[in-house]
């Protein structure tokens, strides 16, 4: 499984693995691919640095990624507390209403909506995570990659990652987004199809992937995103063109991922997602104010009922919406969860440590590849 982007990478395999976890990114470099960490989740830079001190130590001096969430156009945010008197009343007691009516508690503390692992979603706090993963950078080297899931980051974090030697990725789900992002200077392309989990756009994985390809040619390379959860389908995206697969909906249920964990055996998010088919998932705005899939449940449906308020803008639904998800992830009930995740869902069906994942991966492309190679003369 070597294409030219591996090599650039240093990696075994052009599997890169999205996730929040620090645990399984860890694990996903470790075992031969490239672990990129979701950072949207730590509210001050002093939490990221100290994982990403974590990772330095448990990843057997493997290569590993970030990923930020950050609009190209700097917005002007004002404070927190600002942007916590925008929101609405009525969109405030909507989701007070929602939780009581499906016995979610209260967090212990009695919670903090404007600090309840929101910060990540506003700009200048996406840049703090952005410095901190640069000076990681100039500390240690491992980090050789930077991902944007909102597009092209800005013209001087591009800059400031290329003079630290770090590659730009953004995600696209349409061809002029691919084309706007080589423009503005990204090196890597991350075609998002609309089966995958969190933000996408309305165009399949199928078309989508070799579109891409196709218009940016040799201009930078293109991960295959959007419903990858197999060896055929890596083989697939190669196939097309793709010098390897983004996956993140993949690790929810890998043994290392322990988010949201309150003892042994699998979170209440995992039990969820065990449970969840390829036809489980809705793609709504209320997770964020844009588009994302998530995994359909009775939180999704209250959003979906008839008198539901429509969702707010980012980042003011983040703001809205970051104590109930609190308070969702500590009240043990899996068909209230809210939480990302793509069509692939399907084929989460236990729990299996990274190593065996991605062993798997490897072993189903081989397969895939000698039965395409079998009917060539």
């Amino acid at each position: 499984m070597k294409t030219d982007l591996a090599e650039k990478f240093g990696i075994e395999y052009p599997i890169f693995g999205f996730t929040p976890s620090e645990h399984v990114a860890a694990a996903i470099s470790r075992a031969g691919g490239l672990g990129v960490l979701g950072c949207v989740r730590f509210n001050e830079p002093e939490e990221l640095d100290a994982v990403l001190e974590w990772m330095h130590e448990n990843t057997d001096g493997k290569p590993f990624g970030v990923d930020v969430v950050m609009p190209a156009k700097i917005p002007t945010e004002g404070s927190k507390v600002d942007l916590d008197t925008m929101i609405p009343p009525e969109h405030r007691a909507f989701v007070e209403r929602t939780l009581d009516d499906l016995g979610v508690p209260a967090l212990p503390d009695g919670g903090d909506r404007i600090n309840t692992g929101v910060l990540g979603w506003l700009h200048s706090v996406a840049r703090s995570h952005v410095d901190v993963a640069m000076e990681h950078t100039r500390k240690y080297g491992q980090i050789k990659l930077i991902a944007n899931a909102l597009g092209s980051p800005p013209k001087d974090v591009i800059d400031l990652a290329h003079e630290n030697g770090v590659q730009v990725a953004a995600l696209a789900g349409a061809k002029e987004h691919a084309l706007s992002h080589v423009d503005a200077g990204v090196d890597i392309v991350i075609a998002q199809g609309y089966e995958g989990g969190g933000h996408t756009g309305e165009v399949t994985s199928m078309i989508l992937w070799p579109e891409l390809v196709d218009a940016l040619g040799d201009s930078a390379p293109v991960l295959a995103a959007g419903g990858v959860g197999s060896g055929r389908q890596i083989a697939a995206a190669i196939a097309m063109g793709a010098q390897g697969v983004w996956m993140g909906t993949y690790w929810l249920t890998a043994a290392e991922y322990n988010l949201g964990a309150t003892g042994d055996g699998p979170s209440t998010v995992q039990k969820a997602l065990l449970a969840a088919t390829s036809r489980d998932t809705v793609r709504r705005r209320i997770y964020s104010g844009k588009p994302a899939r998530l995994l359909k449940t009775k939180w999704t449906d209250a959003w979906d009922a008839p008198g539901a308020p429509d969702a707010l803008p980012m980042p003011l639904q983040n703001l809205l919406v970051g104590e109930a998800h609190a308070r969702i992830s500590l009240a043990d009930d899996p068909g209230v969860v809210a939480m990302p995740a793509g069509q692939i869902v399907g084929r989460c069906n236990e729990i299996t440590p990274v190593a065996e994942l991605i062993d798997g991966l490897v072993s189903e492309y081989k397969d895939a590849v000698a039965r395409m190679n079998a009917t060539v003369e």
